[in-house]
């Protein structure tokens, strides 16, 4: 998939899919591409209203994560089609076309509603199983708390060029021969440079009985100690 993502051809949604997505509420943007007449008629419930001859225009409104997954949707799959790479060329690789469009939902017998569409984007990542949020993270490093240990899974190279003061240092590929220097009595906020190894780490933990959370986000540790953590886009 990333190999057919990069080369920018289009990828596809079901209308199946797209119901399971918006059953378990799992965040995402869904564009009805059709004149707003049409939107108002009938659309499927969430959907923002952009119709195609506005959507060039319309850049600014989209979310500025651009991992967020897009649906887009016209009347059938084609009008949406034409789309696609307006979307994909603003940075979104997450951007999908609905197959049959919104012909292809209601023959499905999915529900729809009609009335005036949302008229803003709103894209709220849903936190990853497990994941710590920022500001909590940051918390436990400000305010220098006892029951909380900060976990530093990167390698040697990186921490010795610059690691949080309080943090426990032991790169993600041992931390499982490792056990012994993480307390297994306090919650483990663990972390990375993006969230990769730091998932990777608390898995282990977790099988191990821990209390862990990782942080899945990018940070960015000075030789001073200090740190910058940013939304992972």
């Amino acid at each position: 998939m990333p190999a057919w993502k990069k080369a920018k051809k289009p990828l596809y949604s079901n209308s199946k899919s797209l119901k399971t997505m918006m059953e378990t509420e799992t965040p995402v943007v869904l564009i009805d591409l059709r004149d707003g007449a049409s939107a108002k008629a009938a659309h499927i419930e969430g959907a923002v209203s952009i119709p195609e001859e506005q959507l060039a225009e319309a850049k600014e409104r989209f979310p500025s994560i651009k991992k967020a997954p897009i649906v887009l949707y016209g009347a059938d799959t084609q009008s949406a089609l034409e789309n696609f790479s307006t979307v994909r060329d603003w940075g979104y690789m997450n951007t999908t076309v609905l197959i049959g469009g919104f012909e292809g939902w209601q023959k499905a017998d999915l529900p729809v509603a009609s009335g005036e569409t949302a008229t803003e984007i709103v894209y709220v990542p849903k936190p990853k199983a497990g994941s710590v949020d920022i500001a909590s993270f940051a918390q436990a490093i400000e305010s220098k708390t006892t029951d909380v240990v900060i976990l530093d899974v990167r390698t040697d190279d990186e921490t010795e060029a610059g690691k949080i003061a309080s943090a426990i240092t032991i790169p993600a590929e041992e931390v499982v021969d490792r056990l012994d220097e993480i307390p297994k009595e306090k919650e483990v906020f663990i972390h990375c440079s993006t969230g990769i190894r730091a998932e990777m780490a608390y898995v282990a933990l977790k099988e191990k009985g821990y209390k862990a959370k990782f942080l899945d986000a990018n940070i960015e540790v000075s030789d001073s100690g200090s740190y910058e953590i940013s939304e992972k886009e």
